[in-house]
């Protein structure tokens, strides 16, 4: 099955602010991102539930893909169309067993071992990070570079997003190291404009010589 995504906005609203995060994850989804992952771990169920309703609400008729962080009670409840996993999140294994067949299950892996697990354990794709260095990431250590990159990209056969550190300028050796796409929060809530980002992010995926899956 082919995944129609390839660039995918991870929030944070507590550095998104004063800006609301409702309101640029609308913009998100009009500037043509592919995936928006909900990441609000300390929020409360009443707010994130509202929260991801109004998310999925604004991709609604659009090729935008809502999934939820960790919360699979939450993103069923909202019909997202998936669920991201952390390191604290339910095993893969018992979400796969409890979900759809079309419910996306994505995971953030940090080596080839997590990705191959992942893989096996029914993940419809991994967001592998951090590539470069990035303060946000630093509890995971040193950053795991482009070569660890393309290893975990040739051994696995679903789509690997590369997050950590990434800018416009670094998408294309990313892409060159075989991600199918990329992942990233600073990338864009700190830009100035969200569809001059996603027109260059974009050009540079169209520079790739076909899509990898």
């Amino acid at each position: 099955m082919a995944y129609p995504f390839e660039l995918c906005y991870i929030t944070d609203r507590q550095a998104l602010e004063p800006k609301p995060l409702l309101p640029w994850v609308r913009e998100a989804i009009r500037a043509g991102l592919d995936m928006v992952q909900i990441r609000e771990k300390d929020l409360a169920t009443r707010e994130l539930l509202e929260l991801v309703r109004g998310a999925v609400d604004a991709a609604r008729g659009t090729s935008a893909r809502i999934v939820v962080n960790d919360r699979l009670d939450v993103a069923l409840d909202a019909e997202a169309a998936g669920i991201h996993l952390g390191t604290q999140s339910l095993p893969a294994p018992v979400v796969r067993r409890q979900v759809p067949k079309d419910f996306l299950l994505g995971v953030s892996c940090h080596s080839l071992e997590d990705a191959l697990s992942a893989e096996s354990a029914g993940a419809d794709y991994v967001v592998l990070g951090p590539i470069f260095e990035t303060p946000s990431k630093l509890r995971y250590g040193p950053p795991l570079g482009l070569e660890k990159l393309r290893e975990v990209t040739t051994r696995v056969k679903m789509p690997v997003l590369a997050l950590g550190g990434i800018t416009v300028e670094l998408v294309r050796a990313c892409l060159e190291a075989g991600a199918t796409g990329i992942a990233g929060i600073s990338l864009f809530q700190n830009c100035e404009s969200l569809e001059t980002c996603v027109r260059e992010l974009r050009a540079e995926l169209a520079r790739r010589a076909g899509p990898r899956f």
